[in-house]
């Protein structure tokens, strides 16, 4: 038997485009929308505000998702900063770790008119979904941002190559 320090799962033929992205990081977002039984999440770092009038989000979305469907059924969202503490939050929307009930049974929500929201959240958007556009495997969604509550930040939840990084 041999050691090595390579990782066992390391792909043989990575895509440079993604390990691109990788190396940006960014901050992890929690998106929401619907309502009761038909609620949908996703953790989501490829996203970007753009400011002016209307201000909007753009976002790169698995077009697979459940989010997604919601989203354009529903035609609107909540998009939650997520914390440090949010780690275990974030890998159940992403789908990494189990969540036995679904991802809404580990924390607190309450209905909004754009989906359900985090009661933990410091920051977050209700947004209005906008442009659908498909670019390379992702749907980018232009959503317009109709309301923000900003909060303390203290501790953001950062991805940068696989990884959540302390800010």
């Amino acid at each position: 038997m041999t050691i090595h320090a390579d990782h066992p799962f390391l792909d043989p033929d990575p895509d440079p485009a993604r390990r691109l992205r990788g190396r940006l990081g960014g901050a992890v977002t929690l998106w929401t929308s619907g309502e009761a039984d038909t609620r949908a999440g996703l953790t989501v770092s490829s996203l970007m505000v753009a400011a002016g009038e209307p201000a909007s989000v753009l976002a790169l979305l698995d077009p697979d998702a459940d989010l997604t469907d919601r989203l354009h059924e529903t035609g609107t969202a909540v998009v939650h900063l997520l914390q440090w503490r949010d780690r275990p939050l974030a890998d159940a929307f992403a789908g990494v770790t189990p969540a036995p009930g679904g991802a809404f049974r580990l924390g607190g929500w309450e209905q909004t008119e754009w989906g359900p929201r985090l009661t933990t959240a410091g920051s977050w958007a209700g947004v209005r979904l906008g442009e659908v556009r498909e670019v390379g495997w992702s749907s980018l969604v232009t959503c317009t941002i109709d309301s923000v509550s900003l909060g303390d930040d203290d501790a953001p939840l950062v991805h940068r190559r696989g990884r959540y990084v302390r800010d």
